[in-house]
Order: C-alpha cells, then structure tokens, then sequence
C-alpha cells in the first residue's frame, strides 16, 4: 500500500492560505478520484478539495477553523501500490531572515524569552472554548498563557481563535511601547537586557485587558419574539469590504435615463430562436456588458485602479458582475478580457458564471482581476441605486428596472407623446481620481451605445 499526500491546491494568484470549513470525509471513508474530501473559505470564495487519487482517507492534519497554506499537506490517503505518492504544490517563499544586532544582548534576551514561555501552563480547551491543535501550539511557542487566549476575540465558527486572531494578537502585543527605566546605567548591555526583560512583562499588564470582549459580543437580552442572527463569514467579509471602501474611496453618483425600446423589441425578435438553436438564455445582461465595454474602451481612465498614491492604468478591461447568491449574500465574478468577446461569446460567459455562482461553483480565479463592476439593481424591481465601490476599482453602474413610460418622441411632423422602454443608469465613481466629467461622459457613453442598438442585428 502507498500513502497520497494530498495537498492545499493553489487557488489564484492572490490567495496564499485557506481556511478549513468542514471535513467531507471521516479517517477510514473509501475516496474516489476527483470526490470532494473537505471544505475551505478563503476572502475570495468557497470551494471544495477533491482527491487526486482513489484510496482510503488514513489521517487529517488539521482541524476545522484551522488555516492552511497552499501547498501544505492537509491529509494523507492510502492507495494501492509500492511508493508514496506525493503532489507537489507551489508555497509562498519564507522572508529572509533579519541579521542581529547585538548578539551578546539578543542572547541574553533569549535565554529570558525561553525561561519565560517555560513558565506559561500549557493551554487547554473548555467547555465554554474550544483551542485547535495549532492555535495551542503557537500559542506555546509564543508564550501566551492561558487568561491572554481567553480574552482574545475569536472571529472563527462559534467565537473560535484563529491563527489569524492570534497572530493579530501577537503583533498587537509587539507593538506597545517598552517601558524606560529612570535610572541611568553605566554598563549599555545591562539597560538593554532589562528593557527587553520588560518587554517581555509589558504584554501580560497592557495588552490583556485590552483584549477583552467587548459587551456586545455577549449574548444580549431581546424582547420575547426576536432573534438574534450570526452573519456568516461571507457577510463579515462584505460587511468589511463595505465599510472600508466608503472610508477609501470619495464616492460621487451621476444618474442618466436610457431609451432600450430598441433592446427590447430586438431580444423579443430573436430571444425564442436563439434558445432553440443555441440551448442558451439571451438575458438583457449580456447586451449591457457588451456596451459597457465598449464605454470602458472609448475612456480608458474608467478602467483602472488606484494604489496609494498611484494610478494603475489596467491594459485588460475585465467587467464583474454583481450576482445574489441564495443565501441572501452577494459574489462577483469576472468577465476576463471582456472587449475580446463577441455577443455570442458575452452570452455564453455570462450564462455560465451565473450558473456557477447560483450552484457555488465558482473558483477563486472566477472572482479575481476586475477592472469595472456592474451591478443590476433593476433584478429586484429598484430603478436606480448608488452602488459601493469594489476596491480598489474606480467605478460601478448600477443598472435599474426597465420600465414602459410615456416619453415625448421627436417625428418629421413634430412632436408627440408614444410609450417607451426606459430605465435608469446610476453611476458610482472615486472623486479621488475620476472628475465629474468624465465620470458623467462614461455613464453617456453607455446610454447612446443602448439607444443606437441595431434592430437588425444577428446574433
């Protein structure tokens, strides 16, 4: 019998780590190739690790909550055959190490940190907190008792800490300042070990009170007929996401009405005929694209994205499209090189990116690389809406509700009033970098690509 190693997946170019959500398979379950072992979440999206091989699952190296680098190991399968099989698998390179100083003093130092996480009663979990392996390990490895774990804010499943969590405290915990001794020394080495040594004690003093709960993460008391909901992890992640592209970007709306009759009486033409002939949906959605694309092409500034003080002016134009997921929540899959894409190639893309989200097939590097959003608020009835931001992009339109409105229509023999198809454009942009006008000439440019669509066209 041989043992398959089976590994964490690289998953994007971005994603270095993933989190384990939950085990599909028990030790001593019999896999088959290309079967899904366990769940994992990454800030990207949700997906699923399948076996390479056929085999029976003989052990799991990590726990659920537990975070895993790409490329590590994260369960061992054993297959037929002579020789241990294993996948390699690209891992993010460890930083160079930073020289010492001052050896004498960091050896000094040293022996006091060793003596120091000696000292510290090794971690356990309660009935109340529950502590993976790895965060009991590091937290030997660092020092951190049993009272600095308990106060740290878990922010995995049911509260627990993350290596995340406590590598936020570990570098929380780095970062306060070492108390000075008054009294002056002669001997330089001697005043440095000593702040060290305090250092070390200013964490247990400082840091772990700080650490504590605050109120409002404890279970509240709520009048009789009310619920409290825990967001789920992908609702924290878009909460986050939220908040922190308002407090980035300076966010200014420009609003424009498109006249789509011509849209709409075209897909009424084609739509029966092209789902017998194709097998695929013709939506409104691919028709917006493909003139949204156009605009990106025609003003270049709205395609790019802004990195501290700099302009990265994107050369791809990769259009994402908002899409509800059946939970409630909300996930954007890319349109990767979108201005190369024919109608028909806009439909099938967009159809099958839909598909997979509304099944959760999505893989991360579905949802990586835009350079402009789209979302269709219209989808829930709304005629227009002002969209956040998706960062570090400049720009999101927000396409509302077609709807039948009487409209004055300019004829050879003058004016009359006639009922058209129209709806609503509502452009989000960053002031930091993009003026109104040019932010009103884009959301222009797509409105009169619309409103010129060809009744004849073919698809």
């Amino acid at each position: 019998m041989a043992k398959f190693e089976l590994k964490l997946p690289k998953m994007g170019e971005s994603v270095a780590e993933a989190t384990i959500t939950s085990w599909l398979k028990d030790v001593g379950d019999t896999i088959e190739a290309d079967e899904a072992v366990l769940e994992i979440a990454t800030d990207k999206v949700d997906s699923e690790v399948p076996s390479e091989v056929d085999g029976v699952l003989v052990e799991k190296l990590f726990n659920v909550d537990d975070v895993v680098q790409v490329g590590q190991t994260i369960a061992v399968i054993e297959t037929e055959g002579g020789e241990t099989v294993e996948v390699k698998a690209t891992a993010a390179e460890p930083e160079p190490t930073a020289k010492p100083v001052a050896p004498k003093v960091v050896a000094e130092v040293a022996q006091t940190v060793v003596a120091a996480k000696a000292s510290v009663e090794p971690v356990v979990s309660t009935e109340d907190r529950f502590y993976s392996p790895l965060v009991k390990n590091i937290a030997k490895q660092e020092g951190i008792s049993q009272a600095e774990l308990d106060a740290i804010l878990g922010t995995g499943k049911d509260e627990r800490v993350t290596k995340n969590d406590i590598k936020a405290y570990l570098e929380s915990r780095s970062s306060v300042p070492t108390p000075v001794s008054a009294t002056k020394s002669e001997d330089t080495k001697t005043l440095d070990v000593e702040r060290s040594k305090n250092s070390i004690e200013a964490p247990k003093k400082d840091i772990a009170p700080a650490q504590e709960k605050p109120k409002t993460d404890k279970p509240v008391a709520v009048p009789g007929g009310d619920e409290v909901i825990e967001m789920t992890r992908m609702g924290k992640l878009i909460s986050k996401y939220m908040v922190d592209s308002v407090q980035t970007s300076a966010h200014v709306q420009s609003f424009i009405e498109a006249d789509v009759t011509n849209i709409w009486n075209w897909r009424k033409k084609v739509k029966d005929g092209f789902m017998k002939r194709e097998g695929e949906n013709l939506t409104f959605t691919p028709i917006f694209m493909e003139a949204i694309t156009k605009a990106l092409k025609d003003f270049p500034m709205m395609n790019i994205s802004v990195q501290g003080d700099k302009i990265i002016k994107k050369k791809a134009i990769n259009v994402g499209m908002a899409a509800a997921l059946p939970d409630g929540n909300l996930i954007v899959p890319v349109i990767k090189n979108a201005d190369q894409l024919n109608l028909f190639g806009m439909v099938k893309r967009v159809n099958d990116l839909a598909n997979r989200a509304r099944l959760g097939q999505l893989s991360p590097d579905d949802i990586q690389g835009g350079t402009y959003t789209v979302t269709n608020v219209g989808t829930f009835g709304s005629i227009m809406g002002t969209p956040i931001i998706n960062q570090p992009q400049v720009g999101i339109l927000a396409l509302g509700a077609i709807r039948k409105t009487p409209a004055v229509i300019e004829g050879p023999e003058g004016d009359y009033i006639g009922i058209r198809f129209k709806m609503y454009l509502s452009h989000s942009y960053d002031h930091r970098v993009v003026n109104g006008a040019l932010g009103g000439q884009f959301v222009k440019a797509v409105k009169d690509y619309l409103e010129g669509w060809d009744i004849d066209r073919e698809i």
